[in-house]
């Protein structure tokens, strides 16, 4: 029987990499997103893979969140593999002048998101007593570095939740793993900096993990035989030493 995964912030990025490394694999997909229409465009490419379900829903909205799971059809409620991959960052600025939609948008999505999802989705692994949930951190869930307050204490928590997750979890055989990636090269600085030039020099001058590599990492992850657990990943592109420290060349 072909596993299900269901992929949060799977319209770009890593999750939409790990879509299409999960359909080459014959993995059943569950897609969620905001964007229907992106949705509508990767069911319509994977769908000659594998079998696709798609879930248009905000995971900040904990009733929208819960009501989109709840709606599964039969064939996809036995979700095998969680991808809590939704998250954001907004803003760089220090504490003292930093913009409270910015921190709240970040503890919604980052936190308060990964948990309305996990809640929905787990009761049924643990009465079937199996299951893997990924989520995906940050280095910056590991270091804070100057100006990154808030967005570092959401991924510190996304570390904290995985950690009581496996504990809590652990009676039920269920992994749980936390992948951690440094600099992505995704939409990530086209949000934090709102379309500003910054972003466009983000990478430049070095090669950025690209969500592929990340993918790659995640299917490595859950193929692991049912006796090994990869419980906690920290990943640099080779130029990146620390969150503060990447060697460039221009």
């Amino acid at each position: 029987m072909k596993k299900i995964a269901l992929i949060t912030g799977a319209t770009s990025g890593i999750g939409r990499a790990t879509a299409h490394e999960f359909a080459n694999q014959g993995i059943h997909l569950i897609l969620c997103g905001r964007r229907e229409e992106r949705l509508d465009t990767i069911k319509k490419a994977l769908k000659k893979q594998t079998e696709v379900y798609t879930l248009n829903f905000d995971v900040r909205d904990k009733e929208g969140t819960f009501k989109a799971i709840e709606s599964l059809p039969d064939d996809f409620k036995n979700i095998d593999i969680l991808i809590n991959n939704a998250g954001n960052a907004h803003g760089l600025d220090p504490i003292q002048t930093g913009n409270t939609d910015d921190w709240d948008a970040m503890m919604d999505i980052n936190v308060k998101g990964l948990l309305y999802v996990s809640k929905a989705v787990i009761p049924n692994m643990t009465t079937r007593k199996t299951g893997h949930i990924i989520n995906i951190g940050s280095s910056a869930g590991k270091e804070v570095y100057p100006k990154g307050n808030v967005y570092c204490a959401s991924k510190h928590a996304v570390l904290a939740i995985t950690q009581g997750m496996r504990i809590d979890l652990n009676e039920f055989g269920i992994k749980v793993c936390a992948i951690n990636p440094g600099l992505v090269e995704t939409e990530f600085s086209q949000v934090r900096f709102k379309g500003d030039a910054i972003a466009d020099n983000v990478y430049k001058g070095y090669k950025a993990l690209q969500p592929q590599d990340i993918a790659e990492i995640i299917y490595f992850a859950i193929t692991r035989p049912p006796h090994v657990n990869i419980a906690d990943l920290l990943v640099f592109p080779t130029a990146q030493a620390s969150s503060t420290i990447v060697k460039k060349e221009f």
